[in-house]
């Protein structure tokens, strides 16, 4: 703030200003608005705002606005003055209104996570810009008919809400492809019996140093002494960071590990986590061996709804064959034990880094599966989002000395990502097209 006041930061494009336990912005500093021409990122995140000043609107370069964590009953209507803002996040704001005039028109990607909104406007199906909605941990029980307009959706997030069935209009967004929707009337109705788990006392486990970090928690690797016995086995810890993520509820993340058991291609739990100190909810996983690696980085504010990658991650033609194949298996495996995944990305895929072996991981958007035709529909999702992996993985393999050149994969790709869900083949039917792909071609 100091230097704000002084001048120092004149032509700054990104500005940070987070509340801490001693010291909560409660109005926005007018200081900001001498950064107008330039400013593209603003986080106020956990301050003590409850609203946004009217002069706002000038922030003309304004593209992302975080103001997580603060104490808004409505989303501001000065924002739809922002020509330039594209990615708004009010977190576990306390809001409980959303105007139709404070969608900004050039509007890409929405975080309403953990409030208390009921009703959103018919405008959100009016911003032709959208492509990734984060809803979860909310008090709707529908969706705006108008959304089935945002043909841009990609990413839709219902998770915890009050829905009493699926909503029809998601059937209408030809590009959605990771939906969660777990905790919601419809989809507690659909809910396999809870899978039986030994629990994992906090006593039983010496935590060791981080493996991996993501939205929803922060696994460790660990090692786990059942009942305190002698015999010690080397486990994943994942140690969630709230009662509420961005994808839903960690106790469903938990049910569909559980539920998935034992498969080659998908990280299975163990046991869950009780008698934690601080009452932090917990899951321990099967331990990789030494070298996984995470395939992909997630999104960045500029891709919004697609993965980051490495390109020097060259996997060969074999290797980026095998590890679609394991995926594909993965997933095939989860549906047929009535759990949609919901986010399947390169970044939940954890791979040996050479060969191909691979597992699909993270089941933190994964939910239940509604018998009939809803089932299927939410079913061709995943397939979409796996289609779209296998032409990323296809793009990164182009980059090294081995190319994916294969008319029979294209044509799969294209079938799984067409705009018709109902088009769109089960896993199960792409995991048997990838094996006659992969056994005409040699081993991979």
């Amino acid at each position: 703030m100091a230097a704000l006041r002084r001048g120092d930061l004149a032509g700054a494009r990104e500005l940070r200003l987070l509340g801490g336990p001693d010291a909560r912005l409660t109005e926005v500093p007018p200081e900001i608005l001498g950064l107008a021409d330039t400013l593209e990122v603003l986080d106020l995140g956990h301050n003590a705002l409850t609203a946004l000043p009217g002069w706002f609107g000038r922030l003309r370069s304004l593209r992302v606005l975080f103001c997580s964590g603060n104490r808004f009953d409505r989303l501001p209507p000065v924002l739809g003055e922002c020509a330039a803002l594209s990615q708004v996040g009010f977190r576990g704001s306390g809001l409980a209104e959303v105007p139709a005039e404070a969608l900004p028109p050039a509007l890409r990607w929405l975080t309403l996570t953990d409030n208390r909104i009921a009703t959103l406007p018919d405008a959100i199906g009016a911003r032709p810009r959208l492509q990734k909605l984060m809803l979860a941990g909310n008090r709707l029980q529908a969706l705006p008919e108008s959304l089935a307009g945002a043909e841009n959706l990609e990413l839709l997030r219902i998770a915890a809400n009050r829905f009493e069935a699926l909503p029809a209009c998601l059937a209408a967004l030809p590009r959605l492809a990771w939906l969660s929707w777990a905790g919601n009337p419809f989809e507690d109705r659909a809910a396999p019996p809870a899978a039986a788990a030994p629990p994992a006392a906090w006593g039983d486990i010496a935590v060791g140093p981080l493996l991996g970090e993501g939205a929803s928690g922060r696994v460790m690797r660990a090692v786990w002494r059942p009942d305190g016995a002698g015999l010690e086995r080397p486990v994943a810890l994942k140690l969630f960071k709230g009662t509420m993520t961005s994808d839903g509820l960690p106790e469903r993340e938990m049910a569909a590990c559980l539920a998935a058991g034992a498969h080659p291609h998908l990280t299975g739990g163990l046991g869950r986590l009780v008698d934690h100190p601080d009452g932090t909810q917990g899951l321990l996983m099967p331990l990789l061996p030494e070298g996984w690696r995470v395939l992909a980085g997630p999104p960045s504010l500029e891709t919004c709804s697609r993965d980051v990658y490495d390109p020097a991650s060259r996997p060969t033609r074999s290797a980026a064959l095998r590890l679609a194949r394991g995926v594909a298996a993965g997933a095939a495996h989860l549906h047929a034990r009535g759990f949609g995944h919901g986010d399947l990305y390169g970044h939940n895929v954890l791979w040996d880094g050479g060969a191909g072996a691979a597992v699909l991981s993270d089941f933190g958007a994964a939910s239940a599966l509604p018998p009939g035709r809803d089932g299927a529909f939410l079913q061709r999702l995943d397939v979409r989002a796996f289609g779209i992996l296998v032409a990323e993985l296809r793009g990164l393999a182009a980059l090294g000395a081995s190319p994916v050149d294969d008319p029979a994969l294209d044509a799969l790709v294209a079938a799984c990502t067409g705009p018709d869900p109902a088009a769109r083949p089960a896993m199960a039917e792409v995991l048997a097209a990838l094996d006659g792909i992969v056994g005409g071609s040699g081993p991979a």
